[in-house]
């Protein structure tokens, strides 16, 4: 990279944990629109997983990531070992800010920590002009953003639209997880949240229309539902204005799957 940097060109990068699908290579090509050189990194990070998660069952396809991203055409893989991001001695992490404190936070009390010292550590080794996130992680591109902005990190946090399957489901690796009858369960989440939207834009109070998403997605057989919120858009905080924009975010249930989505949604005029 230090060649690209003496040529003038400049760096963008992709983080990945790697299961790569099509909405990962969608980041690759927003990346390659916005830099010269794409670096897409590849690492299941420990620290972002509590003892109970699906970190030892993750989904891993090394030899289908490389080959996927060389017909993406992107410039470097980097994917390093454990060993090689938190050697013996490292003992130093970042702490996540306020946009990690519940939704996502709540459940998952330690993630965002996580998340945000694995980014530290990707953007310090890159050093890239810009880093391409799925709107698909709502909350985690809140977290990084607002990471970048208080320490100063001097590159450019890109957020790229969720890539869907034709029924609605946004693509994410866990979803292989989903056994059949799952699967055809599983779309009623974005179907919910974009009819809370609509009601969200009619006027409908906020308790009414997250009690009754709560309830549909129960109804369509959702095993347990973690939360329906409606949120500011930028700092994801409790919403004490009317006018400013929204964002409407569930994470739910299907057997032992969790599944996550959000959608943007219009204060009422």
């Amino acid at each position: 990279m230090a060649d690209w940097r003496r040529a003038g060109k400049t760096i963008a990068l992709v983080p990945t944990m790697g299961a790569l699908h099509p909405g990962h290579i969608s980041l690759v090509r927003q990346a390659k629109e916005n830099a010269d050189k794409v670096v897409v990194s590849i690492f299941v990070n420990p620290t972002q997983f509590a003892p109970h998660e699906d970190l030892a069952r993750y989904p891993r396809d090394e030899a289908g990531d490389l080959a996927k991203l060389s017909e993406a055409e992107a410039d470097l893989v980097w994917s390093p070992s454990v060993d090689e991001m938190y050697p013996a001695v490292f003992s130093t992490s970042v702490k996540a800010g306020s946009a990690a404190a519940d939704l996502e936070g709540a459940f998952r009390p330690h993630h965002f920590d996580g998340v945000a010292t694995v980014c530290a550590k990707l953007f310090n080794q890159v050093t890239p002009d810009v880093a391409i996130f799925g709107e698909k992680d709502y909350q985690q591109l809140a977290v990084l953003r607002q990471l970048v902005d208080d320490l100063n990190m001097p590159l450019r946090l890109i957020a790229a639209p969720t890539v869907r399957e034709k029924d609605g489901l946004a693509l994410s690796s866990r979803n292989a997880y989903l056994s059949e009858k799952e699967r055809a369960i599983a779309p009623a989440l974005y179907a919910t949240i974009s009819e809370a939207a609509a009601q969200v834009a009619a006027g409908t109070p906020f308790t009414v229309i997250t009690t009754d998403a709560t309830a549909h997605l129960a109804e369509a057989g959702f095993t347990k539902v973690d939360y329906v919120e409606i949120r500011d858009a930028a700092t994801l905080s409790a919403v004490v204005s009317p006018g400013k924009p929204l964002r409407i975010l569930a994470a739910a249930w299907l057997g032992k799957t969790r599944l996550i989505d959000n959608i943007a949604a219009a204060s009422p005029s």
